[in-house]
């Protein structure tokens, strides 16, 4: 008897890792669209199936005899009849690929997801490479093309949202193709108009957080600038040491470091409690530089370079003021240092179209999305975004929420509760 329930147990054990290895419907379904490739499973705890693949994608989709190339894709399933939530990434996708990966709002309405990686960064690079085509606009063909495709699959509503870079792209996929989706969520998304917008400088100056702090932060840069001299060559060993490279001279990007110190401490919402003291030693003072403001974002190679490409055409970026280190620093302006220190000779020659800006107020202004934007308060990004501008009291769908003392981390889950409690209505209306 024990023998004959091994026996069945080992038999229904190989029954069962059969069944496991042989194509669900879904799959069949998936590597059955017209330019999908390379598709794997991969493991999830939070969705039925979930898969990574490639599809083919035009290199400009104004003119297509530019070539193809392949982008990649993570695809989440829950239920063909369920929402879709697209993901209009801005930079990588290898997040994706965690076991525990689920986006906020497929938890919140029990969505699939369709992540997509960012043309010209990670697996998603057309060979070769031309940089011509590295446009906002060809994105949102790439995203326009994956919403053709994969809206034969998934059958119920669909979502836009990303983040940062992503939020920007999903408020230019929601302007350009608006009935592509039925709702969109941007999370802290800039809107710059020019490659140094001008507003985050007045912004970390004399509106962010309170008076006292932005007092700390301005003693801070300073103390950072006195003890230049001491502090250069700990400076010069940590960047020796993890590899670092850059365009100018080690001396100017102490520098920058020091005025990108209080734009970074604010987006990511670092207490200002954690800087140190004015006696305190140096050891605290250089850690407290590298951990906030590391040299590594002015280093090459640079492994965000099509972001800061894109930056300097049309996305825009934000400026440094030398107001209230001039005193110690040798640095005559900052004006045009995005191209000095991000990018290489060969891609300095785009200048800058407000087009694509232009274009999206336009939009925003005059049309009434379901649309909804999250900021964080004491974010600097929220300096350029629609929150300073956009009022939706005359608008019955589009909507701004800004988390108080909220960063560059504000999120629905973590909004206030009766913020929270009102932005999940306003959704699942939308998506009933």
């Amino acid at each position: 008897m024990k023998r004959l329930s091994i026996s069945i147990l080992f038999v229904l054990t190989v029954i069962g890792l059969s069944a496991q290895t042989l194509p669900t419907t879904f799959l069949k379904r998936l590597t059955a669209l017209n330019g999908v490739s390379d598709v794997k499973p991969l493991e999830t705890n939070k969705f039925k199936e979930k898969y990574v693949l490639k599809m083919e994608q035009q290199v400009d989709w104004l003119t297509r005899t530019k070539g193809t190339f392949k982008e990649r894709i993570i695809v989440g399933i829950k239920g063909l009849d369920k929402p879709t939530v697209l993901v209009t990434e801005g930079y990588f996708a290898d997040y994706g690929l965690r076991t525990d990966y689920e986006e906020e709002l497929s938890a919140l309405f029990d969505a699939n997801v369709v992540l997509c990686e960012y043309r010209y960064f990670a697996e998603s690079v057309p060979v070769p490479t031309n940089w011509d085509y590295m446009t906002v606009d060809n994105s949102l063909g790439d995203y326009h093309h994956v919403r053709q495709v994969f809206g034969q699959l998934f059958t119920g509503k669909w979502i836009s949202t990303g983040i940062s870079k992503g939020g920007q792209t999903t408020m230019f996929y929601r302007a350009t193709f608006p009935d592509d989706v039925d709702v969109s969520v941007s999370y802290v998304a800039p809107l710059n108009r020019a490659v140094e917008d001008g507003r985050h400088e007045k912004f970390l100056a004399k509106q962010v957080g309170t008076k006292e702090e932005r007092k700390i932060i301005k003693q801070a840069m300073q103390e950072l600038m006195r003890r230049k001299p001491e502090l250069m060559d700990d400076f010069h060993k940590y960047n020796e040491k993890n590899g670092y490279h850059f365009y100018l001279p080690e001396e100017d990007i102490y520098d920058y470091c020091v005025l990108e110190y209080p734009f970074a401490l604010w987006q990511w919402g670092t207490p200002v409690s954690t800087i140190p003291s004015l006696d305190a030693d140096n050891q605290q003072w250089f850690s407290t530089l590298t951990e906030v403001a590391s040299p590594d974002y002015f280093s090459y190679p640079n492994r965000f370079e099509p972001f800061d490409v894109q930056a300097s055409r049309e996305l825009g970026y934000y400026g440094y003021s030398l107001k209230d280190i001039k005193k110690w620093t040798s640095l005559k302006t900052t004006k045009g240092y995005l191209k000095d220190i991000m990018l290489p000779d060969s891609l300095r020659n785009y200048t800058f179209d407000p087009t694509l800006y232009n274009r999206t107020v336009k939009f925003l202004k005059e049309e009434d999305p379901t649309h909804i934007f999250i900021y964080g308060e004491i974010d600097p990004w929220s300096a350029s975004g629609v929150c300073t501008w956009l009022d939706c009291k005359k608008k019955q769908n589009m909507r701004v929420y800004v988390q108080p003392r909220g960063s560059h981390k504000a999120r629905i889950n973590n909004m206030p509760p009766a913020m929270k409690e009102e932005i999940i209505q306003r959704l699942t209306k939308w998506l009933e």
